[in-house]
């Protein structure tokens, strides 16, 4: 990547790391549906299709992967190896589209079910190729307690605080989840005959920290180049768009207690450079609504994402 695509990528992840500490708080303190709140270890689930990208163990992860349950799903932390799961179309209604599910979790945890399971099994209902991406996380407490007591703590110093780390410093925190998903694309690419994928039809969606990789890995991915993307409530601050940014579709919930309260740069820079997106701003929803079942309008993002799709030709119209 030239120098100057470098400098891009550092100012645009380093306007982001105010929001990563607002981003973890609020996935782990704030529910997203009248579910039970409490934490409880659960089991690893069998994961028998997962594969194991080859990005090498996390540096410095001496803290065994573990899961819990939350809100009615299961949540995924300290992982030290990255998996990409797929989840496949009936090969009857396979269009060629293919898209890698970022999960989010502020790098600490992941909502393997909500965002990422489940919005697979939605896309692979379409005919469109869907792969989850387990990516490296940050090192958390082994003990639930100590975990929960960590979360508790960052969230009051967050709000009161919001980080500011340096940009250089916030491209190497983040690198390790930028090699994961360059990595997941690379396999993708690599089995698209055996999966059904055309290689120039791959995108990416995620939600809150996994929308923060998502435009990182369009922005910084190198090699990468998703075909369009999706940033679903995560932070929408401004970017120095770069010629061949993909479409881009953005979902918030305007009462989002994080990312609803800083404008709307990044859909205003995507226009100003006239490149593709569309942005639904829902009147309620919070954060991490993902596709819990609820009553508000936000619940409509994934069908509005599957008629973008369909508008772009990336799903096929339903007959």
């Amino acid at each position: 990547m030239n120098q100057r695509a470098t400098g891009r990528s550092r100012s645009f992840l380093g306007r982001r790391a105010a929001l990563i500490g607002a981003a973890l708080a609020c996935a782990l303190s704030v529910p997203a549906y009248a579910q039970d709140d409490q934490m409880r270890p659960i089991a690893i689930p069998s994961q028998p299709t997962a594969i194991e990208l080859g990005t090498g163990p996390l540096p410095g992860g001496n803290t065994p992967e573990s899961w819990h349950s939350q809100y009615g799903s299961v949540f995924a932390r300290n992982v030290v190896v990255a998996t990409l799961t797929p989840f496949l179309p009936d090969p009857a209604k396979a269009n060629g589209t293919a898209v890698v599910v970022a999960p989010g979790g502020g790098f600490r945890t992941l909502s393997m079910e909500n965002e990422g399971w489940d919005v697979a099994k939605a896309l692979a209902a379409r005919g469109v190729a869907a792969f989850v991406l387990k990516y490296r996380l940050n090192q958390t407490p082994r003990e639930m307690a100590a975990f929960e007591k960590s979360m508790a703590e960052m969230y009051s110093t967050t709000a009161a605080h919001p980080p500011r780390p340096n940009p250089d410093q916030m491209m190497a925190g983040l690198a390790p989840q930028i090699t994961d998903a360059r990595a997941a694309f690379a396999l993708i690419r690599k089995r698209a005959g055996e999966w059904r994928v055309d290689p120039n039809r791959v995108g990416m969606v995620g939600f809150s920290a996994g929308a923060m990789l998502t435009m990182a890995t369009a922005m910084a991915g190198q090699d990468a180049k998703p075909a369009f993307i999706a940033n679903i409530y995560g932070p929408l601050a401004s970017v120095t768009v770069p010629a061949d940014a993909p479409p881009l579709f953005v979902a918030l919930a305007s009462d989002d207690p994080f990312f609803a309260n800083s404008g709307f740069g990044l859909i205003d820079a995507w226009k100003a450079a006239k490149k593709p997106v569309e942005f639904h701003l829902y009147e309620q929803g919070g954060h991490g609504f993902g596709m819990y079942p609820k009553t508000t309008t936000s619940t409509g993002w994934f069908d509005a994402f599957a008629s973008w799709m369909t508008m772009h030709g990336w799903i096929k119209p339903a007959k």
